[in-house]
């Protein structure tokens, strides 16, 4: 199809998803069958026909350049019967009409394909949903004509052609336009060259990188620009921009404008892909068209809205918003359908790396071809760890208990008398075991079986404590299914309301790696990038890196005369000590500031901490300007925070060390001149932390380096680099601590610095009151 007569593909259940859907976008809860569940339900189905039924019968087709293909569910040659097979629980009413035409089309597809296949003048086609609950099928039979079904097929085919002719015309002219596409500025700044030569070759060569680059570098343009750049000659489908936080979206976009703004008339489909509570527009309605006005008639309206938002190429959040308000419906589901379409899709980790992804469904499902660059690295060890750990709150569970169903008494109460004798067993306050109890894991599983049958007898009027939990426990016994050495199961004990003892039984992820190794494989290649990806063997043993990936330390365009590195020798920070370090620290904050007036950030290893150095040193010095990082900030008053450092302002921000400020914030020039870093980072030592480095200690061999010493690190570094961002940024940073002397801690410092050794400030050396 198209100027080169190349063949467009398609599979049967895409071209049915793109031509059949129609009604209302309808997401009310109701249980479907799960994977496990809708495969045994098809063997089910198969097991009862004859010996001489075919099941999954490959077919394929073209039409008019558009080939389409795909596997029928069975086919009895003897009755000349051509079957689709939905599984489905409850009510067979409850399937909505417009799954029901979904169906239809899709046989009546398949129907057209094995006529023409196998020369048939006609065919019986039957829709066939087999209750997995009561295994009973329901089957909807009828018979059609050959050319019947051809006229449906070409129908529907004609429907997707102009879309596919469409398509295929992009896709030349976006290969056209990056094979064109040049760097954006006169020259790559130092390092930067070295780095967009080492993405483009991961991207040529389809293997994954690692890249340690400074702050300020021009990370971001610089892996943008390489990775597109291999997309004509490696026919890439896709690229996914994956970030941790909200500013790394925005900086990719912001290079991405930087290439349209040198290229304008480039072919070439960027989506801003927002989490659906930033993206909604009726958060007090429910997603069906009986609730919310923007689901109502969404599949009607979606065609046109596709086509509108598609021909504005540059696709960001409020682009999206306007071309779904525009055309009536959901700005977030519309975003979803773009992911289909969209040549760079920016967002969070989640939609790639985490169990339900959006993105590497899609990838799965259309067998892309997609190339990956993962922003600020570090932080998917965490993330990581998040999405593939599971917990359940006692509190919560009594409470659900009180609100639950008569109906679902007996199983819940099977799960409170199990629960309660793993707590009664349990005298420490926080304890490990080798796994979950079987007898508890089977208890939870009958009742989230209990509970799903009664979701769908009852679909609407269900209490939110009882579908919190029934999701919590879902995830909680599927990693339980998957339970091995890269998890721990742990109960903590801890007081509840009115003082009565409770419990917390987490599944909790320690080696992310089992998990994220599958999605990084199915990408063609795939760049980690970050200030802080040091050392090479603790990211690529805990994020399932493959074997030999290369790891890039990137020459910094910073000169060690820009940023003053000074070690505080004589310090201690640790927790006992730490009476003793407020006066020497806020002698060294005031000294510094008397010499250096400017904007400052002070960093500490928590708000206790903070706290206390705050008040000695507005007690010493009442008029120096200060702010001080809150607990739970919104992000209004983050932004306010930031608003302090101006270019002619003059005082100091009060922060934590590895929270919002520590990282992805951008104050290039006089904004931050300098910053005191007054911990090393360690992660708290807790029972929880102590089992994690007994963990990693007999999985790696490293365990207080992998538990405490380089998650440590990786924040003091991250927070010093927001003092230096351009080539004309000079600036100081104080690490306040004696350990910061010891060569293993200097090992992870970047190579650039030259850290000089700092004393504390004599008392004829301190400045009057400031």
């Amino acid at each position: 199809m198209g100027k080169r007569g190349m063949i467009y593909q398609v599979a049967v259940r895409a071209l049915c998803e793109f031509t059949a859907k129609q009604g209302d976008l309808d997401l009310r809860f109701t249980p479907s069958p799960t994977a496990q569940e809708g495969i045994a339900g098809h063997m089910s189905v198969v097991a009862r026909r004859g010996s001489g039924y075919i099941a999954e019968l490959p077919l394929a087709g073209e039409y008019e350049g558009l080939r389409v293909r795909g596997r029928a569910d069975g086919y009895n040659p003897d009755d000349n019967l051509l079957e689709e097979i939905k599984t489905h629980r409850g009510d067979i009413s409850r399937i909505p009409e417009n799954h029901r035409l979904l169906h239809w089309a899709q046989v009546k597809v398949y129907g057209a394909l094995l006529c023409a296949q196998y020369e048939l003048e006609e065919v019986d086609l039957a829709v066939v949903y087999f209750n997995v609950l009561t295994h009973k099928e329901t089957s909807f039979r009828e018979t059609f004509s050959a050319s019947a079904l051809q006229a449906f097929f070409e129908l529907h085919c004609q429907r997707f052609i102009t879309w596919a002719k469409q398509e295929q015309a992009h896709r030349l002219a976006r290969d056209a336009s990056l094979e064109q596409l040049r760097f954006p500025h006169a020259s790559f700044r130092s390092g930067q060259r070295q780095l967009a030569e080492a993405v483009y070759r991961a991207a040529r060569d389809g293997h994954s990188l690692m890249a340690q680059a400074t702050t300020g570098i021009g990370k971001t343009i610089g892996t943008l620009f390489p990775q597109l750049k291999a997309f004509p000659e490696q026919k890439l489908d896709r690229l996914f921009f994956l970030t941790a936080k909200t500013p790394g979206r925005r900086l990719a976009l912001d290079a991405l404008q930087t290439l349209r703004a040198q290229e304008p008339k480039i072919a070439l489909r960027v989506l801003e892909h927002v989490a659906r509570d930033k993206a909604c527009e009726h958060p007090d309605k429910a997603c069906h068209g009986d609730s919310c006005p923007l689901a109502k008639g969404f599949y009607d309206r979606l065609p046109a809205a596709r086509k509108a938002a598609l021909d504005s190429q540059w696709l960001n959040q409020n682009a999206v918003r306007d071309a779904a308000l525009a055309h009536g419906i959901c700005p977030y589901y519309l975003s979803q359908e773009l992911c289909r379409w969209s040549d760079v899709v920016v967002c969070d980790y989640n939609y790639y790396f985490d169990m339900t992804a959006l993105l590497y469904g899609l990838t799965q499902l259309n067998e892309w071809k997609v190339t990956l660059l993962v922003d600020e690295a570090h932080n998917l060890v965490e993330r990581g760890r998040g999405m593939y750990s599971a917990e359940l709150q006692q509190a919560r569970f009594k409470i659900m208990r009180g609100l639950a169903p008569k109906a679902l008494k007996s199983v819940l109460d099977r799960v409170n008398r199990h629960w309660n004798q793993l707590h009664q067993d349990q005298e420490a306050l926080y304890q490990v075991y080798p796994a979950a109890p079987d007898l508890f894991i089977m208890a939870l599983q009958k009742a989230v079986s209990a509970i799903t049958d009664h979701l769908t007898d009852q679909p609407t009027g269900n209490e939110a404590e009882l579908l919190h939990f029934y999701l919590d426990a879902m995830l909680f016994c599927r990693l339980a299914e998957v339970f091995g050495a890269h998890s721990l199961f742990d109960i903590s004990r801890h007081l509840g309301p009115g003082g009565k003892s409770q419990s917390t039984l987490c599944i909790r992820n320690v080696v992310p790696a089992p998990f994220l190794a599958p999605r990084l494989a199915a990408a063609h290649s795939c760049t980690l990038f970050s200030a802080t990806l040091s050392p090479a063997n603790y990211y690529a043993d805990l994020l399932g890196l493959p074997e030999q990936t290369p790891w890039l330390d990137v020459e910094s365009p910073f000169l060690a005369e820009q940023l003053q590195v000074q070690a505080v020798s004589n310090l201690s920070t640790r927790y006992v000590d730490r009476d003793r370090s407020l006066a020497p620290i806020t002698a060294l904050m005031a000294r510094q500031f008397a010499e250096r007036p400017g904007n400052y950030l002070a960093f500490f290893s928590s708000y206790a901490y903070l706290e206390q150095v705050r008040d000695q040193f507005v007690a010493a010095h009442p008029r120096v300007p200060i702010w001080v990082q809150s607990r739970q900030m919104d992000e209004a008053e983050r932004h306010h925070f930031l608003e302090r450092f101006q270019e002619s302002g003059q005082g100091i921000g009060f922060a934590v060390l590895g929270g919002a400020f520590g990282e992805g914030i951008d104050l290039p020039g006089n904004r931050l001149i300098g910053a005191f870093i007054a911990t090393l980072g360690l992660p708290q030592i807790n029972p929880i932390n102590e089992q994690i480095k007994q963990r990693m200690q007999a999985m790696f061999g490293s365990g207080y380096d992998y538990t405490y010493l380089y998650p440590g690190l990786q924040k003091v570094v991250q927070a010093a680099g927001r003092v230096i961002r351009t080539q004309q940024d000079s600036g100081v940073v104080y690490l306040m601590d004696d350990r910061f002397s010891q060569a293993a801690v200097r090992r992870l410092l970047p190579t650039w610095w030259e850290v000089g050794r700092c004393r504390l400030p004599q008392e004829d050396e301190l400045p009057a009151r400031l």
